[in-house]
């Protein structure tokens, strides 16, 4: 049992918290850090007790493309800024993770610079992959290099380099003796060596007790990263995947098919593996924008809470604030925030009561951080199973429907159950409870104990208000979208008779988005003109709109669905064939 094994994370992407220019000017630093102090009580009130921030160092913008490994990014303080940031932490009870970037760096960082500047004499010309001295890029430098995700703003190390396996252990030394941190979260570890990743584990093994890494994974066999060799955990796309389809399509067979399947990468053992879960975080939309009915908010978060894993809460999202993913920028994802804002939010906002309502009885169950998981009932909208550890069996019932479902659970051992969130009791018959699972919600289902009718007895039942429950499906978003070249062509021929009497007016240049609405408008605009004349430049324009539209349909799709990667945008551009990008889209119904 380590202090992870029983953690509930918060996860802060500091430079968009508090407000920090997109633009790194290098200068004088601002102690914005220091406006997250009074976040550590309000996230130890909201049931958290560990918290994962980053990336915290000296950068170009986003944060990804370090500069310097040992510098707090100067648009957030000082290295005494983070220090005492830590301190207080965990003066309060609460661990720290840090980001660490450690698959490839900035342009500014000081190997590169020094390339540059020495070319092949420079000592530093194999510390990057694929360095060629005979090729050149965008910014002119004279050479070429292996980058990551397609940008040479991120240059790839090499990890193979003893030199530079050396560095990152080194870097990881000094954060643990500079700041105390408690743990790091491995950027883009599923592109990251296995030799490489082992070394970082020797270190994490050796400069302070239960300090854990924890890698970021999107897809594959999780077991391949977690384990006594490499890194004690990883994050958990399948499981986000899951919890918000699972709820929007009324299919909590999926949420379970996904479960079971993680269990077996872990041979049955969810102990063996236990895996970073989220529901949102700085790369994917918030979770209250990604459900079709609101409420659900509660059943996903529950679920959350009581799966197999460690839970994570995106900073925020304990308000039920909104996140969209924007085509060009995360900038929505990732806003600044005044704690002000929401002063007494635990009490008030019942969506951080809630989470703080979870996160309490998470830290004061032991089952549900180490027992084993047992399916119960299982149908398209409700959905059961027990957490059991050291004689205690923990209950959940979750329910999709738009209407209370009575259900009939096998229980534990124990004479009378009391449900976490609304203090209900219920007696155990025949080795069953029967409990009525209200409408787009759930409980937790606990042994009743002295200590539990206590805190039931001056706790007010836990209910989510939901103002806003109605919301577009996916599907009726990506019609929508593609639609809009039709509706801009129904437009345009409405105003033919207009036009063919006056002669086409000049229109200011406007910048748009290749596929945005804007475009779209104008293409069709511009193909009705075209109509008029007799040319086939105008047929072919406005054929790109509808193209451009469907295009655009898809990937709003697949980015509800999860990460889009850069293969993945290429391959729906890349198909520009009408009908087969009709089928793209009825086929994600």
């Amino acid at each position: 049992m380590a202090w992870y094994d029983e953690a509930v994370f918060y996860h802060i992407y500091p430079l968009g918290l508090t407000g920090a220019p997109k633009e790194n000017p290098y200068g004088e630093p601002e102690h914005r850090l220091n406006t997250l102090l009074p976040w550590i009580s309000h996230i130890k009130a909201s049931g958290c007790n560990a918290i994962y921030i980053g990336p915290l160092f000296e950068s170009v913008g986003h944060g990804y493309e370090t500069t310097d490994y040992k510098k707090l990014d100067s648009r957030l303080g000082t290295n005494e800024d983070l220090s005492n940031f830590v301190a207080e932490c965990h003066k309060q009870g609460i661990r720290v993770i840090f980001d660490g970037v450690f698959n490839h760096t900035g342009r500014d960082f000081f190997a590169f610079q020094d390339i540059k500047k020495n070319r092949e004499s420079s000592p530093y010309k194999d510390w990057y992959c694929n360095v060629n001295f005979g090729g050149n890029n965008e910014y002119n430098d004279g050479f070429s290099y292996e980058n990551w995700g397609g940008y040479n703003l991120l240059v790839k190390l090499n990890q193979h380099n003893p030199a530079v396996r050396d560095y990152i252990c080194d870097v990881i030394r000094f954060w643990v003796s500079e700041f105390d941190v408690d743990g790091i979260r491995l950027d883009a570890a599923d592109v990251l060596d296995f030799d490489y990743m082992r070394a970082l584990r020797g270190v994490a093994d050796t400069v302070k007790p239960e300090f854990w890494l924890m890698g970021e994974v999107i897809h594959g066999n999780y077991s391949r990263w977690v384990n006594e060799g490499t890194l004690h955990s990883v994050t958990n796309y399948m499981l986000h995947k899951a919890l918000y389809s699972g709820h929007n399509d009324h299919n909590y067979f999926e949420i379970a098919h996904t479960v079971k399947y993680l269990n077996s990468m872990a041979g049955d053992h969810p102990e063996a593996l236990k895996l970073y879960n989220f529901v949102d975080n700085h790369d994917v939309e918030r979770i209250y924008t990604k459900l079709t009915n609101k409420a659900h908010f509660t059943p996903v978060h529950i679920l959350l809470y009581t799966l197999p894993g460690v839970p994570s809460i995106y900073y925020g999202s304990e308000f039920g604030i909104e996140g969209k993913k924007e085509r060009f920028s995360d900038d929505s994802l990732r806003p600044a925030l005044s704690l002000s804002d929401y002063a007494d939010a635990v009490e008030q906002n019942s969506f951080n009561r809630l989470i703080a309502a979870l996160g309490n009885v998470r830290q004061s169950t032991k089952a549900l951080s180490y027992g084993d998981y047992k399916e119960l009932v299982l149908t398209n909208r409700q959905f059961a199973f027990s957490r059991n550890y050291n004689g205690e069996s923990v209950v959940v019932t979750v329910n999709n429907d738009d209407s209370d479902y009575v259900m009939t659970v096998p229980a534990g051992n124990a004479a009378e159950y009391i449900g976490a969130l609304s203090g209900e009791r219920v007696s155990v018959n025949g080795g069953n409870i029967v409990v009525n699972v209200k409408a787009n919600a759930g409980e937790i289902w606990l042994p009743v104990t002295e200590e539990r009718k206590a805190q039931a007895e001056k706790s007010e039942p836990v209910t989510l208000d939901v103002k806003d429950a109605a919301a577009k499906t996916v599907t009726e978003e990506a019609q929508e979208i593609a639609e809009q070249p039709k509706k801009a062509e129904t437009a345009a021929k409405a105003e033919q008779p207009e036009k063919a009497e006056t002669a086409e007016e000049e229109k200011p240049a406007e910048e748009t988005a290749p596929g945005s609405v804007k475009e779209k408008d104008d293409l069709a605009s511009k193909d009705t003109s075209a109509q008029d004349a007799g040319s086939d430049s105008g047929k072919e324009a406005f054929e790109q709109g509808k193209i451009a539209g469907l295009q655009e349909a898809i990937l709003a799709i697949m980015e509800k669905n999860g990460p889009v990667t850069e293969q993945m945008r290429r391959d729906v551009e890349a198909n520009v064939y009408h009908d087969s990008l009709i089928a793209w889209v009825k086929s994600f119904r």
